[in-house]
């Protein structure tokens, strides 16, 4: 079973408990997709120098926000590891030239717990989450993507999570379905034409060519896993959902990979 790469975004930690378009698409996630053995997230929520992963037998959940409802620090998301699977993955990237450390005390920051408590609730498939290195740019998380291509052929989905556009200094309180920034659906249709396009030259130049592209991220965590889903897939790009939250954020999703194809597997 060769599956889809994806790129998510995860939004507010909100996301959680508020009916949003997004929450509604990543509940549905898997309709799109056969059942991974396994699930690998890229979080922009977990910053490293090098490659980090982590290895635990049963994740713990990182509530790793500050001044959110109660209802949010209630939440758990309590996925097993695969002990093994990070010993591999720390493999493949080490023989591709990537130095990968093994965590063993860490779990999900909500970067990770977020959506797959969307798509997947019942917290049973094996998860592990992989760090970014921001300070490297979009050309190390492509090349991140390159050398774990071969897990999706593996059973295991390979799971970008950021945030398509993620300039929070601009949020004022807005309402959630405020009208979008007309500088945030510029650089995002930039995005999409690329992406769709699959032209990957443009976008590993994106902070150059795109339109607003250091306002809408200021720093590149949040956009670093799209990079690494991008390159763990040769198969056409499909955008899967978007939306906008809050004037500022979208919520855009993409497989990279054909879904129908793995449906038919």
């Amino acid at each position: 079973m060769t599956l889809p790469s994806l790129f998510v975004s995860h939004g507010s930690p909100m996301l959680a408990i508020t009916d949003t378009p997004a929450r509604r698409f990543l509940a549905g996630l898997p309709t799109l997709l056969p059942r991974p053995r396994a699930i690998l997230v890229v979080s922009a929520h977990w910053e490293t120098a090098e490659p980090m992963v982590n290895k635990v037998a049963k994740n713990q959940t990182i509530h790793d926000f500050f001044g959110f409802p109660r209802a949010l620090y209630d939440l758990h998301y309590p996925a097993p590891g695969d002990e093994a699977l990070a010993e591999h993955i720390a493999t493949m990237l080490g023989q591709s030239g990537f130095a990968t450390d093994l965590v063993t005390t860490r779990g999900l920051d909500h970067g990770a717990w977020v959506p797959l408590m969307l798509a997947w609730p019942e917290a049973n498939i094996p998860t592990l989450q992989l760090s970014v290195q921001t300070s490297r740019g979009p050309d190390h998380a492509y090349q991140i993507g390159r050398a774990l291509a071969p897990l999706r052929d593996e059973g295991v989905l390979i799971v970008g999570s950021g945030s398509f556009t993620h300039d929070l200094r601009r949020f004022r309180g807005q309402p959630v379905n405020a009208a979008e920034s007309a500088d945030v659906t510029a650089f995002s249709e930039w995005m999409n034409t690329a992406i769709v396009h699959n032209d990957t030259t443009a976008l590993l130049n994106y902070r150059e060519l795109a339109p607003y592209a250091r306002d809408e991220h200021p720093t590149e965590e949040h956009l670093l896993p799209l990079f690494t889903a991008l390159g763990a897939s040769d198969g056409p790009p499909q955008r899967l959902h978007n939306s906008t939250e809050h004037s500022i954020l979208r919520m855009d999703a993409y497989s990279f990979g054909s879904i129908q194809a793995s449906l038919t597997i």
